[in-house]
């Protein structure tokens, strides 16, 4: 019984892969005349498609929003009873039918080329009514469904997800859309966290900076670093310039060696020309860099170069950067 469960997901995801690698020589003019129609919308894109290719819309429609591309899903009957009101002749209409001759959605064609807003369509007939009086059709027929009696639609509304996300990432790549601005549609969560916030938005700040002069004796260099809890301190020139750091790490190293803690100066034991980052960098690169170098803290300086704050891996974690 196993051994069929096994067979029969597998001849599944056979059947569904062949209906992907199918879309590979569709992606032609008509591919690229749909993208030329949604790039010159000065609207945005109305998806709409009954039942399954409705489902399949509604997530179209929403990355294509996530990625630069404004739009929605209408439902096709629930246009006819006042919805499409909703669209306007400066939107582009999206319809998937895998028919082509879905009635909910011919009932308002007429509508749609009144109001003059562009038709793209996705169908899985391309001598359907709704391919022909489309500007542009994306062919998303399939050879067969995954569904051993032929009848749940299954590689079907894979092939038109693919077809949509091919076309949402055409689009983002054409407007150069980039990762910021991807987190400005992603404001909430850890997606949001990782590609918006700064490192000035969480560093520490004015006397919970820890930093001594550089003849400061060691000992009391230890002190600034238990007092401030980053795990390191910074070092100052005589002018305030930043003139190195000095770490857990560098202490461990320094012990290793015959030192009088009380009589040493920091800047005999220090890091010179450590790693620094920028205030206005992403918080995210910094926990980058700290990676990288296997390290837990990091002064932060301005333009400038002058110091401005401190961060440790803990500042990133609390602010669920990590």
């Amino acid at each position: 019984m196993t051994s069929s469960f096994r067979d029969a997901a597998l001849q599944a995801i056979a059947i569904e892969r062949d209906a992907i690698d199918a879309l590979t020589d569709r992606i032609d003019q008509s591919f690229t005349r749909a993208c030329e129609i949604i790039m010159a919308c000065q609207g945005r894109v109305v998806v709409t498609g009954m039942g399954k290719s409705g489902h399949i819309g509604k997530k179209i429609a929403a990355t294509l929003a996530s990625t630069g591309t404004p739009a929605f899903y209408v439902h096709p009957g629930e246009a006819s009873h006042g919805d499409l009101g909703m669209i306007t002749g400066q939107d582009v209409v999206l319809a998937i039918s895998n028919s082509g001759n879905t009635s909910e959605v011919l009932t308002i064609l007429p509508l749609i080329k009144r109001m003059g807003a562009p038709l793209i369509s996705m169908t899985g007939n391309t001598d359907s009514v709704l391919a022909r009086e489309a500007e542009a059709n994306l062919d998303i027929s399939v050879d067969q469904e995954a569904c051993p009696l032929g009848l749940a639609p299954t590689s079907s509304t894979t092939a038109t997800l693919v077809m949509g996300d091919a076309l949402a990432v055409a689009l983002l790549d054409r407007r150069g859309f980039s990762a910021e601005d991807f987190a400005f549609s992603h404001p909430g969560g850890s997606l949001g966290r990782r590609l918006l916030l700064r490192v000035s938005d969480i560093m520490h700040t004015g006397e919970r900076i820890p930093r001594v002069g550089e003849d400061t004796p060691l000992s009391g260099a230890l002190l600034e670093i238990s007092l401030k809890g980053l795990g390191m301190t910074t070092v100052i020139d005589g002018q305030g310039g930043l003139s190195g750091i000095f770490t857990d790490g560098d202490l461990r190293r320094t012990l290793d060696r015959p030192v009088d803690i009380h009589a040493t100066p920091i800047a005999d034991v220090m890091t010179r020309n450590g790693k620094t980052i920028r205030d206005d960098q992403l918080a995210a690169e910094a926990l980058n860099i700290m990676e990288e170098l296997k390290i837990n803290a990091l002064p932060v300086v301005n333009r400038d170069g002058q110091l401005t704050g401190a961060i440790n891996m803990h500042d990133l974690l609390r602010a669920g950067v990590i």
